[in-house]
């Protein structure tokens, strides 16, 4: 992309920011973030930084693209308040992009979520039939529908994402999230710092880790090739956490066992196992995953290492 005028919702966060950031080298990029999971110190100084709520009048969505991913993006959050949860995902989806809509904006990339394929060791295509077991995965089906209705009834071209478990260290832009940051980057935390990281039940559990500067490239990709539908952002492979804990291991010199602890969340919604097919977004952009999980988890890593 070079030359558009951007806005990036929740974009002080973690995924946010670093598409902010890469976005501001050639557009006119701003952010709208109210700070609950992003901080503005993850952004560039030629980002401008708008504190507000997606769900707040006047947002500046005079722009050519919006690329809308601010959301409360855990089961956790949604449970604790449901109907929060729905007034961010849901109606802050719909306020932003109506207001997009009349300041004459036509192109739309959101986040939606992978959560929704549920437990998955095959790959996971987006043809398949899914369900809301989660408020979290309710909202964001909910935006999925509307994307339709924006679609069909005001000609829009709206690219709803399905990210797969995306990842980088705290030294990008998580430092801030604590217990909410990707389990990649806490588990580096602890491991570096001599502590154990949890793993829930036996770590045997799976997931498709996918990195996010290429979360980035594929973001900006659907953007330019005004898509519309939903398409899945993932690498085609899965790894467990007890495999990404020898990872880290091995790239910090350490062996540090983790420590094994019981599921917090009920086994009829815990995702097991998830895995991206990602030919449908290959087939209409070019694009493939660059990262694997090694060279990504080195990168994590490499703060900690002299």
């Amino acid at each position: 992309m070079k030359g558009n005028r951007v806005l990036v919702t929740g974009g002080a966060g973690f995924i946010g920011s670093n598409l902010a950031n890469s976005l501001a080298e050639a557009n006119q990029v701003t952010v709208v973030d109210d700070g609950y999971l992003g901080t503005p110190e993850n952004l560039h100084d030629d980002v401008e930084y708008v504190e507000a709520s997606v769900t707040d009048d006047d947002l500046p969505t005079d722009v050519d693209v919006l690329f809308h991913l601010a959301a409360l993006s855990s089961y956790a959050m949604h449970e604790e308040d449901p109907a929060r949860g729905a007034r961010v995902n849901v109606e802050g989806f719909v306020n932003t992009v109506e207001q997009a809509r009349h300041d004459g904006c036509e192109t739309v990339v959101y986040a939606t979520t992978s959560s929704i394929y549920g437990n998955r060791t095959e790959p996971s295509p987006e043809t398949m039939a899914v369900e809301a077991n989660t408020g979290y995965e309710a909202s964001k089906l909910a935006r999925e529908r509307y994307a339709e209705y924006f679609h069909n009834f005001h000609d829009m071209t709206l690219a709803g994402l399905r990210y797969f478990s995306v990842y980088q260290g705290y030294g990008g832009s998580e430092g801030h999230k604590g217990e909410y940051a990707n389990v990649i980057a806490q588990f580096a935390e602890d491991m570096a710092n001599g502590d154990q990281p949890e793993l829930y039940g036996d770590g045997e559990q799976t997931r498709d880790f996918t990195h996010v500067d290429d979360v980035v490239r594929a973001t900006a990709l659907a953007a330019d090739h005004e898509l519309q539908g939903v398409y899945n952002v993932g690498t085609g492979e899965q790894h467990s956490f007890l495999h990404v804990v020898d990872l880290i291991n091995t790239q910090l010199g350490t062996d540090v066992e983790p420590a094994f602890v019981e599921n917090p969340i009920p086994e009829d919604v815990y995702v097991h196992d998830t895995l991206a097919d990602y030919s449908r977004f290959h087939e209409a952009t070019g694009w493939e995953p660059e990262i694997d999980l090694e060279a990504g988890i080195e990168r994590v890593c490499s703060e900690y290492v002299e």
